[in-house]
């Protein structure tokens, strides 16, 4: 099941290289696109088994969390840049899933699981550079961003340990958050999809980066504690960064490869097997999971 959350990441990585086939668009309207695209698809996919789920007003609260966090994300980046609202962003959403799970299961995180978050982000940090300027209000957004990741994360984790179909808890989640994202598309305009590239580019972020990839993500929540599956998730500015070298020819310095290295090592410290004794330990977690 771990293998479905890299898998997710990795799928989650190719968003930027796509994104390049539209110039001249507002990001929010890419990525209100690819919300509507993709939560259509998972809501379809999903069915009546929508209407059978428990805790509904906890995945009505997890949907508008879906949507805020895009909000959030590109407030940060218009105000501190891409490299440092990515970091904050994306970093502490493994470390805020992590206290919360530990809020929500009485369960604490296993040291194995710290130390390798730390190192993940760390990676991720040398593989983005640190361009920009420090605003306190874009960090505050970008963490913001990361807190709402990790509240919709461990919202999900919680209805799907509960016994309810994964499909059917993505497909409500982000069902919802599309017919929240719906009228930021209108706003912001989407003659854009009138062009076959922008068509092409907006098909392929709904359809691959975010209903496949959170359909790989709720199946690998089934059995992955939520902490530990966002963690995993770091992989994404990794496949990003080796598709830039790979796809667009962009040069891989020796500091974003010793990034790539930091990264890969952490990820594999998280994905092997606890002992027996921390299995034990952490059981509850894994009852309950993107």
């Amino acid at each position: 099941m771990k293998l479905a959350i890299v898998g997710a990441a990795v799928l989650w990585g190719t968003a930027g290289t796509a994104g390049l086939l539209v110039t001249g668009v507002d990001p929010i309207s890419i990525a209100a696109a690819r919300l509507v695209i993709g939560g259509l698809v998972l809501a379809v996919a999903a069915g009546a088994a929508i209407r059978a789920l428990p805790r509904r007003g906890l995945l009505v609260a997890a949907a508008a969390g879906v949507a805020a966090y895009q909000l959030c994300y590109f407030a940060a980046v218009s105000r501190t840049g891409v490299a440092i609202g990515t970091v904050v962003a994306i970093g502490s959403g493994p470390i805020f899933t992590g206290l919360l799970s530990w809020l929500a299961d009485r369960v604490a995180p296993t040291r194995r699981w710290a130390g390798a978050t730390a190192a993940a982000v760390a990676g991720c940090a040398v593989l983005t550079g640190g361009g920009g300027e420090a605003r306190a209000d874009g960090i505050l957004l970008a963490l913001l961003g990361g807190l709402i990741y990790a509240g919709y994360a461990v919202a999900a984790a919680r209805v799907i340990g509960a016994g309810a179909s994964s499909d059917a808890v993505m497909g409500a989640m982000f069902g919802g958050a599309a017919l929240l994202m719906l009228p930021v598309l209108i706003h912001t305009g989407a003659g854009w999809l009138a062009d076959p590239r922008g068509l092409l580019a907006a098909l392929y972020l709904g359809c691959a980066t975010t209903a496949l990839a959170y359909f790989l993500y709720g199946r690998g929540l089934r059995a992955t504690p939520v902490a530990t599956a966002a963690t995993l998730a770091l992989a994404e500015p990794a496949v990003a960064t080796l598709l830039g070298v790979v796809i667009l020819g962009e040069d891989l310095t020796p500091l974003s490869a010793a990034g790539l290295l930091l990264i890969g090592g952490s990820l594999a410290a998280v994905a092997l097997p606890e002992r027996a004794a921390v299995n034990t330990a952490t059981a509850p977690l894994n009852k309950l999971p993107s």
